[in-house]
C-alpha cells in the first residue's frame, strides 16, 4: 500500500503536554525529558485513535518503553499475548511484536482484523524451520509427538501436535506422557529442557540471534565486576550461560522474579528493552544492562503503529486451512497452561 500522507503529529502543545504528563512520569527514569516532546504528540494521537476505532494494542516485553508503557493495552510474554488475543473484545488488534506473534493472534481470532506495524519484523527461530522439515521429521520418527515453540510460522504450527512457550515448555513436554518428544526449533531451549526432564528430546538447530550472543565468560565477568549481582537468564541462552546464572525463566518469569524478590542489583540476560521496561516498574532495583538488541522487534516504532491505525495497513493473512490446523496445537498449549 502506498500512502500519500506521510506527515506525523509533532506539535508538543498544551493539550498534548497535559494529556501525556502522567504517562511521562511513569517513564521519566528511562526516557530523557529532552526526548519526550518528540514522542508525546504521536502517543497522544495513537491513544485517541485506538479508542475511536476500538483497537487493542498487544505488545511484547521486548518493545521500547514509549511503546510498552505509553500506547499499549496489553503487555507481556508470548503466552500472555496468546491468551489475550483470543479473549480480546476489540475489532482490530495491532501486534507490536514479530510476525509469528501476529499470526498467532490471527489464528486465535480469525474474525478480527489483525495488523502488524512492520511486515519485516521476523524471527531467526521462525526462519530456521519449515512445515516440510517437520513432515520429514515425522516420517523419520513415526508416532513421536511434536512440540513446537510458538516462535514459529503458522504453517509450522499446523504440522505440530502442541505448541509451547519458554515459560511452559517443560510442562508441555511432560504432559504428553511420551518417552520421546520432538522439540522444535530452538536448540538451546531444547537442551535446557532436556536437563530438567527424563523425557528424551529430539531437537533442531534453530537459535535466537539475540540470546546466542551471550556467553558464560561474559556473564562471569559481570559477576566479578558487580558484587552480589543476581543473574536472570532466558532459556533460549546456551546451557553454559544458564549454568552460571541464578535464575532461568521466560520474560514473564524474569519480570516476576524481580517484582517478588526485589534484588539490590540484577542483570537480565535477554533483549535489552526488557530491562528498561522492568526497571520502570521496579525503581528500587539497580539494573546492569548488557545490550543485545533484537533487530526485528526494533522495526516497530510509534510512527509505524500510527500508520497501521490510520491506514489500516499490514493486515496479517493466514489461510483458513492453516488456521484450522494451527489452532489445534495452540489451543492444546493454552489448555495445558490453564490446567
Amino acid at each position: 500500500m502506498i500512502n500519500e500522507d506521510l506527515s506525523y503529529p509533532s506539535d508538543f502543545n498544551a493539550e498534548v503536554k497535559n494529556a501525556t504528563e502522567k504517562l511521562y512520569k511513569g517513564v521519566s527514569k528511562i526516557i530523557p525529558e529532552v526526548e519526550w516532546p518528540f514522542h508525546a504528540p504521536l502517543i497522544h494521537e495513537i491513544n485517541k485513535l485506538k479508542k475511536e476505532k476500538n483497537i487493542a494494542i498487544l505488545t511484547h516485553n521486548y518493545q521500547t518503553p514509549e511503546i510498552f508503557h505509553c500506547v499499549s493495552d496489553i503487555v507481556g510474554d508470548s503466552l500472555k499475548l496468546a491468551y489475550e488475543a483470543r479473549d480480546c473484545d476489540a475489532d482490530t488488534i495491532i501486534v507490536c511484536g514479530v510476525h509469528f506473534m501476529a499470526e498467532t493472534a490471527k489464528i486465535l481470532s480469525p474474525k478480527k482484523n489483525v495488523l502488524i506495524p512492520d511486515t519485516r519484523a521476523g524471527c531467526s527461530l521462525s526462519d530456521s524451520i519449515t512445515a516440510k522439515d517437520i513432515r520429514l521429521l515425522k516420517e523419520k520418527y513415526p508416532g513421536v509427538p511434536v512440540v513446537t515453540y510458538v516462535n514459529t510460522s503458522a504453517e509450522v504450527k499446523a504440522e505440530t501436535d502442541v505448541c509451547c512457550t519458554s515459560g511452559n515448555a517443560k510442562h508441555v513436554v511432560e504432559s504428553l506422557g511420551s518417552e520421546t518428544v520432538i522439540f522444535l526449533p530452538d536448540e538451546y531451549l531444547a537442551k535446557n529442557i532436556a536437563a530438567q526432564t527424563h523425557v528424551k528430546i529430539i531437537s533442531w538447530k534453530g537459535r535466537c540471534e539475540v540470546h546466542e550472543r551471550f556467553t558464560a565468560k561474559e556473564i562471569l565477568s559481570y559477576k566479578e565486576q558487580h558484587e552480589n549481582i543476581i543473574v536472570l537468564a532466558h532459556p533460549e541462552c546456551s546451557p553454559e550461560v544458564v549454568a552460571v546464572s541464578d535464575f532461568t525463566g521466560s520474560t514473564a518469569g524474569m519480570s516476576n522474579y524481580v517484582k517478588d524478590n526485589q534484588p539490590q542489583k540484577v542483570i537480565m540476560v535477554t533483549e535489552c528493552s526488557m530491562s528498561d521496561n522492568v526497571a520502570i516498574e521496579n525503581p528500587n532495583v539497580d539494573f546492569i544492562r548488557p545490550c543485545n538488541l533484537c533487530p526485528h522487534m526494533k522495526r516497530i516504532s510509534l510512527k509505524k503503529i500510527y500508520d497501521a491505525i490510520r491506514f489500516n495497513q499490514h493486515e496479517v493473512i493466514v489461510k483458513e486451512n492453516i488456521i484450522d490446523r494451527a489452532r489445534l496445537s495452540i489451543d492444546r498449549m493454552l489448555e495445558i497452561g490453564r490446567k
